[in-house]
């Protein structure tokens, strides 16, 4: 998905290229698409060994106020992402999450065919369902949930009056302290980058 990104936010330049006027009494924004976590190369190290998380796509919505035409707040939902966990190159283990994030975004261009946006925000995940495998096939393993600060970053493309397509990318502060038949290994840096895709409705 991230290889596509691009080519999908150039076709939606060019469906956009003439200017459309947007619903000027719109004040909220629902979006639905999908989002890639993809986890930092580096994820620190678990008792002694290099750890890896891997990626994950899943679908996603978000629901945005605008308080006015330029600030908005939103909050970002999807279901559960699944990750393999490897230590030194072997896999170890397997978790799910659920990573809600909430925020404040800028528009630049609120009235434009194509509008930028920044946005900071706070992120809670939510780990469940971690099962070792392989290397730690039998023991019980557990990620304890993370706090931490989000940041915002996509375009706004409005196809119609109350349609849009959004292209974005997020980076989530999530480090995850891991527990393997109750005794602390380690601190897992996942910190991902999150690439996303997304169509919406303004209303």
């Amino acid at each position: 998905m991230k290889a596509a990104l691009p080519l999908l936010v150039a076709a939606a330049f060019a469906t956009a290229s003439v200017s459309v006027a947007r619903a000027d009494d719109s004040h909220w924004v629902v979006r639905i698409g999908a989002h890639v976590v993809d986890p930092a190369s580096d994820n620190g190290h678990l008792a002694g060994m290099k750890t890896g998380v891997g990626d994950s796509t899943r679908p996603t919505g978000s629901i945005e106020y605008l308080v006015t035409p330029n600030w908005g707040v939103e909050a970002l939902a999807a279901l559960p992402f699944k990750h393999e966990v490897k230590l030194d190159g072997v896999k170890a283990a397997r978790t799910r999450q659920l990573p809600p994030v909430i925020g404040v975004n800028y528009h630049f261009l609120p009235d434009a065919a194509v509008s930028p946006f920044v946005g900071a925000g706070l992120n809670y995940t939510y780990f469940f369902d971690t099962k070792g495998k392989g290397l730690l096939q039998g023991a019980h393993v557990k990620a304890d949930d993370s706090w931490g600060a989000a940041a915002h970053a996509g375009i706004d493309i409005t196809l119609s009056s109350h349609w849009l397509l959004t292209a974005d990318v997020r980076w989530i502060d999530i480090r995850s302290d891991i527990h393997v038949n109750g005794a602390k290994v380690g601190t897992a840096k996942i910190d991902p980058w999150v690439y996303g895709l997304s169509f919406g409705y303004r209303f």
